[in-house]
């Protein structure tokens, strides 16, 4: 089906934040490439965003625009496709809907032009395991699946082309994607929503909003997976965002839903990801491919094969009868508690923490009084949310429980090898944001520590 083609060619879009994990080089190549005229502008300066200039220099078709953004360019066009993390209520954006400009986003519009089936996945905590269990099992069992949303590298517009009728299409949905979903009135026809805990307040705080009111905005972004739904589609709640997720929309839920209980998983299968938050995640995933049709044996097959996912809990190797982890993905106190109960065990205590970065403005007390039930050692990466909470760290030392604090990554590993010893787990799971001075991003963080392992001796 080429109709797609027919939807953007000839079109002016105005591509708002590019950025540099791939997706929007992506979406911006698959554009020109279906006879579109692309203006990208991005906030950012240009030699930031160099990486993703080369890469489309080919496309005679694309033009760029960096710094202040120009009102002129989201009222002369015809659609603007908004990265994410850009404020819905951003001038740029009310300028082109006060001119009957469409703003849409890579996901949902995929979804409005494929024709295929769409399982959603968000949640604070969970979306990413959760879509890649559902989609890896799906491919097992012989479907035809496609894996797109928050994928680094992936665009979702370009995954058009392998899309049919028979497709089912797996969406990791962050609340910033969703928002696209909204302006476009549309959600999938399988909503999972796994966990929701406080996250990303120094976004949905920055206009001054209390921290509830703050709390609700983020809540009321996730919500699109669902608010468009039809009768016959399907909303599955995770057991822990359950209650508030019913209470908050009571009434304004147009689908069927149902809970997803740990329980739920046959207590004889054997998953291969630690920790009970996995259980849960694989809750979901479970009720997902039931829907989809997929047999037990298939599901449970699958379930017990995967692996995870890259940055969490994932195992990377044993130096000295030393493991170290890489759960660089735990960017809230909640993912690094899950991290600390599926791996540690408090009557031992051999966990070697490794945690700290840029401010999200969360609640840390619950992670702080985690600590002395599972590590023997923890080493904080100096950075400016990690100083908030410094002097409850380190009020926490004793005999059996020692705490130090490094400035770089290559530091605290390096402080974190030498403290530890053969039986130890050390755990890098940093409960903070990865943006700052020392990372360009999540995935940067990631990458950077997965080097500094690979030289250990």
């Amino acid at each position: 089906m080429d109709d797609y083609k027919d939807f953007f060619k000839g079109k002016r879009v105005t591509l708002m934040r590019i950025g540099l994990l791939g997706r929007g080089v992506g979406d911006a190549a698959f554009l020109a490439e279906c006879g579109a005229q692309v203006l990208v502008v991005d906030d950012a300066p240009q030699e930031v965003m160099q990486p993703s200039v080369d890469a489309l220099k080919k496309y005679d078709s694309i033009t760029f625009k960096f710094g202040a953004y120009d009102l002129k360019d989201f009222r002369d066009c015809d659609l603007v496709l908004k990265g994410a993390g850009t404020p819905l209520n951003s001038p740029e954006i009310a300028e082109a809907k006060k001119n009957g400009i469409p703003v849409r986003m890579s996901a949902d519009l995929f979804a409005e032009l494929s024709g295929a089936t769409v399982v959603g996945i968000t949640g604070t905590r969970g979306k990413s395991t959760t879509a890649a269990l559902i989609f890896e099992t799906l491919k097992a069992a012989g479907k035809k699946a496609l894996l797109g949303g928050n994928i680094k590298g992936v665009s979702t517009l370009a995954m058009l082309p392998r899309a049919t009728p028979d497709t089912i299409a797996v969406l990791e949905l962050d609340s910033w994607q969703l928002q696209g979903w909204g302006e476009g009135r549309i959600s999938p026809h399988i909503a999972v929503f796994t966990t929701f805990y406080p996250d990303h307040l120094n976004y949905y705080g920055s206009t001054s909003l209390s921290a509830d009111s703050a709390l609700d905005a983020y809540l009321a972004d996730k919500a699109e997976i669902f608010l468009h739904q039809k009768p016959d589609d399907t909303l599955i709640l995770g057991e822990q965002c359950e209650k508030i997720v019913q209470e908050k929309y009571e009434g304004r839920i147009p689908s069927h839903a149902v809970v997803a209980y740990m329980d739920d998983i046959p207590h004889d299968w054997k998953l291969a990801i630690p920790g009970e938050h996995n259980r849960q995640n694989a809750a979901c995933a479970l009720f997902a491919l039931r829907i989809l049709g997929i047999s037990e044996d298939d599901i449970r097959k699958g379930f017990e094969r995967f692996r995870g996912v890259p940055g969490r809990l994932e195992f990377l190797r044993e130096v000295r009868g030393i493991k170290i982890y890489n759960d660089n993905s735990s960017t809230t106190p909640e993912a690094t508690i899950a991290a600390l109960r599926a791996l540690g065990d408090p009557a031992r205590r051999r966990v070697v923490l490794i945690m700290g970065g840029d401010e999200k403005n969360l609640d840390m007390s619950g992670l702080v009084a985690e600590i002395p039930k599972w590590c023997s050692r923890v080493v904080l990466f100096k950075e400016r949310g990690t100083q908030r909470i410094r002097s409850e760290v380190f009020a926490l030392e004793t005999e059996d429980l020692h705490v130090y604090e490094e400035e770089g990554i290559t530091a605290c590993v390096e402080r974190a090898f030498d403290v530890a010893e053969a039986g130890d787990s050390i755990v890098y799971s940093p409960a903070f944001s990865s943006f700052g001075k020392y990372f360009k991003n999540e995935y940067d963080r990631g990458e950077q520590f997965l080097a500094i392992v690979k030289k250990l001796i």
